[in-house]
């Protein structure tokens, strides 16, 4: 026993050396009040997956090394179609011309990802929980997962339930419950008692309570790490009884990540609960934010500086697709007379280089997790 937890505890090392070599390709200028807006809004209707090879079948494939192949037979969905989509994702409604960026596929070069059948998939998770933990890139994947399985299952056997900061969409045929639960730095942020905000980086059950008796758990935890300055979500670091003010953000995350690691071990036990990290989704927040509008095909290269260590990830594979973020279209077209649509100037629209625009680049994460569980 005291060798598996070892065993365990190292490769939750793994994972965070490889979260923190990857935050080196994305560009140090956060998008925090497009965050923020996530963590205030009322849930309406936030994996990179990182696994090691050990979670596939056949061992000799990187899912993660491969390229974007055109197949005109995506999406997989419409996104009219499906009711549990935000209108931030939904580029289509909210005006984009193109739809291109809807119909590329991930093709490892070792390997094939099987196309995602709901029913297989809702099959092979009947009466169990699938969560994924993180901020609103986490809940961008949720919502694909969602609408990846929805449209097969009849209005009246599926609902939407929500507790704390978790929302659950159950499908009742199938007692399978796909869950998002909303802990951008997994350990705990709390306000103090003259309104300051503080992370607390040894504190983690406020948010852990949410995830016991999950059969999946996709964990995420990069972006608000980064959002240091102005756009910092804490004023105070706190460990023990000590207050920290001038903390090294990634010196914290690494704290905040081995409280994390500890509780999976000494909480979840691996035959019965599945536990994924994933790495993080890149940003191509250049220029304000501005790099990924009018942008229509994926990248064919990027220097992708990757860890030394081996684990499999989406980062390399979601960084060529510069063209799948939201951009500019991310709130619903305004119309006048006649249904025509009233055309903005610029200067109202903010460039969302973050999040996905659904369909997309998400929906093949989702490939990704189907064919790692």
């Amino acid at each position: 026993m005291a060798e598996t937890k070892l065993l365990h505890s190292y490769n939750y090392f793994l994972f965070f050396i490889t979260s923190i070599s990857l935050l080196t390709i994305c560009c140090p200028q956060a998008t925090y009040n497009d965050d923020q807006q996530w963590m205030e809004e009322k849930f309406d209707g936030d994996i990179n997956i990182v696994q090691t090879r050990g979670f596939l079948r056949n061992k000799s494939c990187d899912l993660s090394s491969g390229k974007w192949v055109f197949d005109k037979s995506y999406p997989l969905y419409d996104s009219s179609s499906c009711p549990y989509m935000s209108t931030r994702f939904s580029c289509q409604p909210n005006g984009r011309p193109d739809i291109d960026y809807e119909k590329w596929r991930w093709k490892p070069f070792g390997c094939s990802i099987p196309r995602f059948n709901a029913l297989d998939f809702l099959g092979r998770m009947r009466r169990k929980r699938i969560m994924l933990v993180g901020d609103s890139i986490t809940r961008n994947q949720w919502e694909s997962l969602v609408c990846l399985i929805q449209a097969v299952i009849p209005q009246d056997r599926k609902t939407v339930m929500y507790e704390g900061p978790t929302m659950a969409f159950h499908a009742k045929d199938f007692d399978t419950t796909i869950e998002f639960c909303w802990a951008p730095f997994l350990v705990a942020l709390k306000e103090g008692g003259n309104k300051e905000r503080i992370l607390h980086l040894d504190s983690i059950e406020e948010n852990a309570k949410y995830w016991r008796g999950v059969d999946v758990l996709v964990f995420d935890s990069a972006h608000w790490w980064m959002h240091i300055g102005r756009w910092s979500s804490w004023e105070f670091f706190m460990e023990g009884r000590s207050i920290m003010t001038n903390l090294n953000p990634m010196v914290a995350y690494e704290i905040g990540l081995t409280t994390w690691a500890k509780w999976v071990d000494l909480n979840l036990n691996p035959q019965d609960t599945r536990i994924i990290f994933r790495s993080i989704s890149p940003r191509h927040n250049r220029e304000s934010g501005w790099k990924c509008n009018n942008q229509r095909e994926p990248l064919k290269f990027f220097n992708y500086q990757q860890s030394l260590l081996y684990l499999q990830d989406i980062t390399r594979m979601s960084v060529l697709r510069l063209d799948g973020h939201p951009s500019i279209y991310t709130r619903e077209v305004k119309r006048g007379r006649g249904n025509k649509r009233i055309k903005q100037p610029i200067k109202y629209y903010y460039s969302d280089c973050s999040h996905w625009c659904l369909p997309g680049v998400p929906d093949i994460w989702n490939e990704m997790l189907n064919a790692v569980l």
